[in-house]
């Protein structure tokens, strides 16, 4: 399932939301030059530079290394990468923000995306794969979005097979069933070989609790915008 736009609207112009696209927009602009002026080498040393290697915190946890949990939240490992990432942030992040605020709702980002680079580390402890990606922080907004506005509608992309359709569904539908494929692929690679990369399921489930956690004091207020906003549900 691929949600494609939600329709719950939103009032304030989603400043943070917005500029963290840009951001990441631009930040993967430089990798693509990296690449182009130095090849796949230079960029793997980029990436490695500036994403969190789990053998690196556990060796050498100073300053450098922590700078790396922010960093790494804007890099990404592919056009597919950002594009997903980047959809999902668009969607659900603007009514995040508007419940939060821009500063606080920035504040709960970074804090997810910690949370996230953190859970990873613990789960492949001495690995020297980098982990790159903002969606372990994107991850946290989803979990915001589920306990703040579980009815609300998501258009969703269902593909079976060949065939495709846009389906209305509930966001605790689309949101919680995202969760549970997190988790159930993170329990599977306990104990797999994760030296050549992949996903890092437990940076999106640890983003995800962290959400859970942190979004609970903005619950009553998005309790009355969903009262104000009952109309489009």
């Amino acid at each position: 399932m691929i949600p494609i736009r939600d329709h719950l609207p939103t009032y304030r112009f989603p400043l943070v939301t917005v500029t963290l696209i840009a951001a990441n927009i631009a930040v993967f602009v430089l990798q693509m030059l990296v690449l182009g002026a130095f090849g796949e080498r230079g960029l793997q040393q980029a990436i490695f530079l500036f994403g969190v290697v789990p053998a690196r915190v556990a060796t050498d946890p100073g300053p450098q290394t922590w700078l790396t949990f922010v960093t790494s939240m804007f890099m990404h490992g592919g056009f597919m990468h950002i594009l997903g990432n980047m959809l999902y942030l668009w969607i659900f992040g603007n009514n995040i923000e508007e419940v939060m605020g821009h500063f606080w709702f920035l504040v709960f980002y970074f804090l997810c995306g910690f949370a996230a680079s953190a859970a990873q580390v613990i789960a492949s402890w001495g690995s020297t794969v980098p982990g790159i990606g903002a969606s372990g922080a994107i991850a946290g907004v989803l979990a915001a979005y589920l306990l703040f506005f579980p009815t609300a509608h998501v258009d969703t992309l269902i593909v079976l097979g060949y065939f495709g359709r846009i389906a209305s569904l509930p966001a605790v539908l689309v949101l919680g069933l995202w969760f549970v494929l997190q988790l159930f692929n993170g329990v599977l690679s306990l104990g797999m070989n994760t030296a050549t990369g992949g996903v890092a399921w437990f940076a999106h489930i640890g983003g995800f609790v962290a959400g859970l956690i942190l979004c609970l004091p903005w619950l009553a207020r998005a309790r009355r915008i969903r009262q104000w906003r009952r109309y489009y549900w």
